[in-house]
């Protein structure tokens, strides 16, 4: 009979753990500054081998919503010992947009134009941000970073769909180094 509180405390726990991953975090629950490391891969992955990628994301409050930036430090090509690097860092700021998860991107503009469509959604423990862009023939180029927060910081799933073609997957881990 002793064991019978030891359950009927770990099942009300797990209930209530289930119930509040149920729910989406909200923005605040992603700030900090968050650097690691992954593996991009393509369909040309299997002839050119994968590229490492490091990562740096940094998501902090805004006067009207929240900023997410990010640094990524590609190595490909070149000299093994030597790689070729090349960086490319991106920020944007998103605000409510009347739906309840959902965030428009404030610098958003018409992709038509060659402007960039940014938004972002909450997820449950995801934070997803989309960027769409169109080019001069009308094909679509869609960007998604899912960061996932984990116990000691997030995972990223990055993916390229080109045309409806997935062209490119990054998936990272992440370390939170900063609130």
């Amino acid at each position: 009979m002793r064991a019978f509180p030891a359950i009927l405390a770990a099942a009300l726990w797990l209930g209530l753990t289930g119930q509040a991953l149920a729910q989406n975090l909200a923005p605040a629950a992603f700030y900090g500054h968050y650097s690691g490391g992954g593996i991009a891969k393509s369909a040309d992955s299997l002839y050119f081998g994968v590229t490492v990628r490091d990562m740096d994301v940094v998501i902090e409050p805004s006067a009207e919503g929240f900023f997410v930036a990010w640094t990524t430090v590609i190595r490909q090509g070149g000299d093994p010992s030597n790689p070729d690097v090349r960086r490319k860092s991106t920020e944007y700021e998103f605000v409510p947009s009347g739906r309840t998860d959902l965030y428009r991107g404030k610098t958003t503009s018409d992709p038509l134009a060659g402007g960039v469509y940014a938004w972002a959604r909450i997820e449950r423990n995801t934070m997803s941000v989309y960027l769409l862009t169109i080019d001069e023939a009308g094909i679509y180029n869609m960007q998604s970073y899912a960061r996932t927060l984990t116990g000691g910081g997030m995972e990223l799933v990055f993916e390229r769909i080109r045309d409806g073609e997935a062209t490119r997957v990054v998936k990272a881990k992440l370390v939170k180094v900063a609130d």
